[in-house]
């Protein structure tokens, strides 16, 4: 019978815990490392709903990408998302930033989204146990204009809409971070790429990437990191024969474009 604390193991061989950052809070957050489990449900988010999503289907755990308890908890009230995982003795398993800097993460899966290729890391975070790839750098196979990479973007990615900088230069190069990653705009301008893709970037960091010329586009942080979701669960379900591994439906971009 699987357990908790197998899938924790199986995932940390891949996305170490010990590799996320130091402001991050990974790992079993929630429930009992000896339960076992015969169903997960995989969501980048633990919401209300999707904790009513796991009751419907009777798992007793969820796979998260950001994690349910982040600061120190100095209450715990009937309606916080904890309280509601622990009054149905659900697990919850999050891999945050570990999961990012993977070699399978977040960032590869983005990266294999866009059809990148020659990947390098874009910048290095000297985790507990040595350097991370805090993004990455990556080539496709043909170069086109910047309104049709954008436009790749956004059917890739599934984006309801995008912001983007225009540019009058082929793209060719590219680096991507997911989330909020604009602050690696400094790591991108000194790698030479034509392009940056990320998920949310500030006013000052666009005009950065304006002055050196890079096509800056900012996909949505839930796009830009639900991509990675499928590609786990499936790596998970090929390696827990005994376990139903479900990507959660509820789970959504809940931001909407009005154009």
């Amino acid at each position: 019978m699987t357990r908790v604390l197998d899938i924790f193991e199986f995932i940390d061989g891949f996305a170490p815990f010990d590799s996320a950052m130091d402001f991050d809070n990974v790992g079993i957050l929630v429930g009992n490392d000896q339960a076992p489990v015969k169903r997960c449900l995989l969501a980048l988010d633990v919401t209300l709903d999707v904790i009513d999503e796991a009751k419907s289907l009777g798992t007793s755990l969820i796979v998260s990408h950001h994690p349910v308890i982040f600061e120190a908890v100095k209450s715990l009230r009937h309606d916080s998302i904890p309280h509601a995982l622990a009054k149905n003795d659900i697990s919850v398993i999050c891999a945050h930033t570990n999961l990012d800097m993977a070699p399978f993460g977040v960032n590869s899966c983005l990266a294999d989204a866009l059809s990148l290729r020659n990947l390098i890391a874009l910048d290095n975070y000297e985790s507990k146990i040595g350097p991370r790839s805090e993004g990455l750098v990556g080539t496709l196979d043909n170069a086109c204009t910047c309104h049709e990479f954008a436009s790749l973007v956004k059917d890739r990615l599934g984006c309801a809409g995008l912001r983007y900088i225009p540019a009058d230069y082929s793209i060719r190069r590219v680096a991507v971070c997911s989330g909020a990653g604009g602050s690696l705009i400094r790591a991108a301008i000194h790698s030479g790429v034509d392009a940056f893709v990320t998920g949310e970037i500030k006013h000052h960091e666009i005009l950065m990437g304006l002055q050196h010329g890079i096509c800056v586009i900012e996909a949505g942080h839930f796009k830009t990191e639900d991509v990675a979701i499928l590609p786990l669960t499936k790596k998970l379900s090929e390696n827990f024969g005994d376990v139903e591994f479900i990507k959660s439906k509820v789970c959504v971009d809940p931001m909407k474009y009005l154009v």
